[in-house]
């Protein structure tokens, strides 16, 4: 389905972005990862994306924090893979506390991360896309992009701002062959969730499987994590020919947890 195109998946090394780049993969889209890993463990995993699904896959380390790497992100993709057609804003990094002890620096770092760096890289990767009049602008919102949890104010608003920029990107393309959308996670077992999986076991001396069911009973009513293989099927389908009137939504794909 994707033969040709190109993708740059946001925080790519692990986790939800590792299963979206899997997904697009299989559909015969060229990668540029991005993320922080070993490089030992990153030149595997581009040779094994690119043996298993005959694709090119480039690497970029760019720091989502610092607009220019991002910029220089999307150049790198363009000259080494020949375009950017499909962008997928995944990176996201957390931090818990109340506002009133919220640090400052935290704050500043998850709204950079999570919400500025969507914003940048999509000024970057647009023009291409409008120049040939066909793209796919991909956002990895959350559940917390729709509602609110205590202890959370930085990702709850940087999700939320992440939900309004994919309507904003939408109706401005709203004319043209580029989408833009956003995906709404539930739990998801990544890197991210295992911490906070670990904090709730050391804060109630409880198992690390008590903790997961914990975490999953306050929130997802499925108690199952959401996986990031199918968050990958779900973005797959937004590349489709059948998503081309798609524009502006928010998939919640939560385990009922917006639901309720």
């Amino acid at each position: 389905m994707l033969n040709g195109k190109v993708a740059l998946v946001t925080g790519s090394t692990s986790g939800i972005g590792l299963g979206i780049a899997w997904a697009l993969a299989r559909q015969g889209a060229s990668l540029m990862l991005n993320g922080f890993a070993d490089r030992t463990a990153i030149d595997r995993l581009r040779q094994e994306l690119a043996g298993s699904c005959k694709i090119q896959v480039g690497y970029s380390a760019a720091d989502m924090s610092k607009p220019a790497e991002i910029a220089a992100m999307i150049e790198q993709a363009t000259t080494e893979l020949g375009r950017v057609d499909i962008l997928v804003n995944n990176a996201g990094i957390q931090h818990t506390a109340p506002i009133e002890s919220f640090p400052a620096d935290k704050w500043d770092a998850i709204i950079a991360i999570n919400l500025s760096a969507t914003f940048h890289a999509i000024r970057a990767a647009l023009p291409q896309m409008k120049a040939r009049n066909w793209g796919r602008i991909i956002n990895i919102a959350s559940a917390h992009g729709l509602v609110a949890s205590a202890n959370k104010v930085a990702y709850v608003a940087a999700k939320h701002g992440v939900i309004g920029l994919t309507k904003v990107v939408a109706l401005e393309t709203a004319a043209s062959g580029v989408t833009c959308n956003a995906i709404c996670p539930g739990w998801v077992l990544t890197p991210l969730v295992q911490k906070q999986v670990d904090d709730w076991a050391a804060r109630e001396s409880i198992s690390g499987e008590q903790a997961k069911l914990a975490l999953l009973s306050e929130k997802q009513p499925s108690k199952e994590f959401v996986t990031p293989d199918q968050l990958g099927g779900v973005a797959a389908f937004l590349c489709s020919d059948a998503a081309a009137q798609i524009r502006g939504a928010s998939f919640s794909v939560d385990g009922g947890w917006t639901a309720q």
